[in-house]
């Protein structure tokens, strides 16, 4: 299957765009970098620099494409002016569904984002409703990143409506790779009072990626969106006792499927994408957060 693969560069494209080429599928890679006038290495995928904020560049990149993955973005809101983060990220989606759409691709899996019920960036803050969150939550956004986010997945509701593609919506968690286990989850791994909006949830990068090729192979109809996050939290604690301990009763509890669950509940990914992660931050860092990797 020929595959467009935007935001190759970043951590999530780079992950997607090895899982595709070993899946089997011809990938085409995209991102604003500069390409170099090198002899490519064995299986290297064709990479196009693009702007996907202008519509032309990103119906150039969709040409020919059976699917789309969508994985550019400007990564949270609090980097760039806000008008930034939402004109790129909102614009860049537009492009590349409204691109797809014309050219009659099969299957576009668009990139959102957990931080979508609004919790995460919020200026005035609240907590989830209950946990572990699912698809079912109430969205709340205030923020230019999540408000962007999930107006992408309703351009994928609008997207099946007027058309015949296919949409899959995956919303990450705070996604790791080997180089930042121990900067990200370390302090969550030793003291389980570093909560963070998303109660100790995060993916793997390479769990994700497996995801990403499960929804680009998918021929569910319509447009599903996934929580996609790893299956025990950051520490592997106690999730009912840490909950009650930091949010007494606000936080309405949730049946789980193992003590130590993730705040985030990946039921709907697993009956219907068939998708089991298979790696944990325990591979990666030992009981005090620290790395597993070996010393040079």
């Amino acid at each position: 299957m020929r595959v467009v693969v935007t935001g190759a560069h970043g951590k999530v494209g780079r992950a997607a765009v090895s899982a595709l080429v070993a899946a089997g599928h011809e990938v085409t890679a995209t991102d604003l970098t500069r390409p170099v006038w090198e002899r490519h290495e064995p299986d290297e995928p064709r990479y196009v620099q693009a702007d996907l904020t202008d519509a032309g560049q990103a119906f150039a990149v969709v040409r020919e494409a059976e699917a789309v993955v969508h994985a550019a973005a400007i990564p949270d809101p609090t980097a760039n002016a806000p008008q930034v983060v939402f004109q790129n990220n909102l614009m860049a989606t537009f492009n590349m569904i409204e691109a797809a759409v014309r050219f009659g691709v099969a299957r576009f899996v668009n990139i959102s984002s957990e931080t979508v019920p609004g919790f995460f960036f919020a200026e005035r803050p609240f907590l989830p409703d209950y946990a572990p969150v699912d698809e079912e939550h109430p969205i709340r956004p205030q923020d230019p990143y999540a408000l962007a986010k999930h107006f992408g997945e309703q351009l994928m509701d609008a997207a099946v409506r007027r058309s015949d593609i296919r949409c899959v919506s995956l919303r990450p968690s705070w996604v790791q790779h080997e180089g930042n286990y121990e900067r990200n989850l370390g302090p969550q791994v030793r003291d389980s009072s570093v909560v963070g909006a998303g109660l100790w949830s995060y993916i793997d990068v390479y769990d994700l990626a497996d995801a990403i090729v499960l929804a680009a192979e998918s021929d569910l109809p319509g447009h599903e969106v996934f929580y996609i996050a790893s299956p025990d939290n950051a520490g592997g604690h106690d999730f009912a006792a840490e909950l009650r301990r930091h949010f007494g009763d606000r936080i309405e509890l949730r049946p789980l499927a193992r003590p130590d669950a993730s705040g985030i509940s990946c039921a709907k990914a697993h009956r219907l994408l068939g998708w089991a992660p298979k790696r944990s931050w325990r591979d990666y860092l030992d009981e005090d957060g620290r790395s597993r990797a070996p010393q040079g």
